[in-house]
């Protein structure tokens, strides 16, 4: 047994020391290092299918920002003014129920795919899968010299090439934060940012650093580890899954015992051996063997550094090489595809797949309820919604003799999607007058909310009894939408 100095010496002192289990991650070494994954690339028919994604996916990325829907944005998440845009539909902070009833809904959907497809979302439409496969990879294999291959670098890096990789990809990911950004402030605002100095916008200009900073480090250093250690979605998948969910499986049925080695005639070599328990002279026949030829190829092209062949792993995010990687050394040896194929535990197991099951029905029934409710909510907003709130100081003010004057905040927000000027109106006391301190306030932005000083003075014999009367108040605009509020005048009691 070969054993270092520092083994050698503790086995002289303290006995034999425990030889450390296998990888506790599969970037990570026995002695603790950083072991970093060079997977090679396997062109098979599903990679082919995920690169056209993935490259629609970066365009979609791109252009959403700029898209519009009746001059509205499709998506814009404008956290500083509080609106949330969604095809075109503008979500303020007052409307709770219905960003709640959207969150869920989206929730919801997503585990309602993973039931059913398995890790999907992960290896065909997570962006960190998505850049880090289609994008920083193939650049990585374009300074290692291991164009369309992959695999170990076939040189070492000089520090010029590492220092014009690393530029290549601040750049690149001074593209995407930038991008990132424009889904907040918008593009305008943005292309106006970018020409100006960035004193003037100094938290854009942050958030822009950081998020450059933050996609570096990932795409750079952190890479694979974001699925394996960041990302709780794998970790989630024992409760999402079942065992007729999809998942990129090995028949270990077929597969078992591997054996070394390539057989023109393997596959009906192996059918005859299965049949026939002796040969045709009476001596035992040959052990059987699975069609796993133990080549690794499967280990060597996933990027995340597990065995397919371990079955059902946290760290496997269906990204398919496993797949095409086997299927193509099958046909090199003869034998049928699909060793390594979309499957389930329970049809590995000889069961029939159940595409009806109780989490694929009550699931949809859930999203069902939500989307109707979302819809119903969203088709009974009203276009106007009006708050009023007292005013700061004394409750009311005896301003002339029989008169009372109380002050007043209209908070007035407008789910419109074009300016409006608003019109207030007190419908009952008659008695009652009312004075906009500031008129200008009451031309109000497409979705947006001011608050306006309002005065109401009435007679002193309206508060007579109890000090309180209630006042009527109509807030309406030009095409029809008309809000109608109630609250108390104080004044003195008599």
């Amino acid at each position: 047994m070969n054993m270092s100095t520092l083994d050698r010496a503790a086995s002289d002192t303290e006995g034999p020391m425990l030889e450390p289990p296998d990888r506790v991650l599969s970037t990570l070494d026995r002695d603790g290092k950083r072991r970093w994954l060079y997977p090679r690339l396997a062109k098979g028919r599903w990679w082919r299918r995920r690169r056209a994604l993935a490259y629609v996916l970066m365009v979609i990325f791109v252009i959403v920002p700029y898209l519009k829907v009746d001059g509205r944005p499709v998506l814009r998440l404008d956290i500083a003014a509080r609106q949330f845009t969604v095809w075109g539909e503008t979500f303020l902070p007052t409307d709770t129920l219905l960003l709640a009833l959207l969150i869920l809904s989206v929730f919801v959907t997503i585990v309602l795919f993973t039931a059913v497809t398995g890790r999907v979302w992960c290896g065909w439409a997570c962006p960190q899968t998505v850049y880090m496969e289609f994008l920083f990879r193939p650049l990585d294999r374009l300074f290692e010299g291991t164009v369309g291959k992959g695999g170990t670098p076939k040189r070492e890096l000089s520090l010029p090439l590492q220092a014009a990789r690393l530029l290549v990809y601040v750049l690149l990911n001074m593209f995407l934060a930038h991008t990132f950004l424009a889904y907040f402030v918008g593009p305008e605002k943005l292309a106006l940012w970018i020409r100006s100095s960035p004193w003037e916008h100094p938290l854009g200009f942050l958030v822009m650093i950081t998020t450059t900073g933050l996609l570096t480090y990932d795409f750079y250093f952190f890479r694979e580890q974001t699925c394996l250690i960041a990302c709780p979605y794998g970790r989630f998948q024992s409760v999402m899954l079942d065992r007729h969910s999809l998942i990129v499986a090995y028949d270990h049925t077929r597969g078992e015992p591997r054996a070394k080695g390539r057989h023109k005639n393997r596959h009906s070599w192996l059918l005859s051996q299965r049949t026939s328990p002796e040969t045709t002279s009476g001596a035992p026949a040959l052990p059987v063997i699975g069609d796993c030829v133990d080549c690794y190829q499967c280990v060597r092209v996933c990027p995340t550094g597990i065995d397919i062949r371990d079955g059902l792993q946290m760290e496997c995010i269906n990204c398919t090489q496993c797949i095409d990687a086997c299927d193509e050394v099958m046909h090199r040896v003869g034998l049928p595809p699909g060793l390594i194929r979309y499957s389930s535990q329970s049809a590995l197991e000889g069961g029939r797949p159940r595409w009806l099951r109780a989490r694929t029905l009550i699931y949809p029934l859930i999203l069902i309820a939500l989307l109707t409710g979302f819809g119903f909510s969203l088709s009974t907003r009203r276009g106007l919604d009006v708050r009023v709130v007292r005013g700061k100081g004394a409750p009311f003010v005896n301003y002339q003799p029989g008169r009372v004057l109380n002050n007043f905040y209209v908070r007035i927000v407008s789910r419109t999607h074009a300016t409006r000027r608003y019109d207030l109106a007190i419908l009952r006391p008659a008695d009652a007058r009312l004075e906009i301190v500031e008129p200008e306030l009451l031309e109000v932005p497409p979705a947006d909310s001011v608050l306006a000083p309002i005065r109401i003075d009435f007679p002193t014999w309206i508060t007579f009894g109890d000090g309180q009367e209630t006042v009527e108040l109509r807030v309406s605009d030009d095409v029809g939408n008309e809000r109608t509020v109630n609250f108390r005048l104080v004044g003195p009691k008599q």
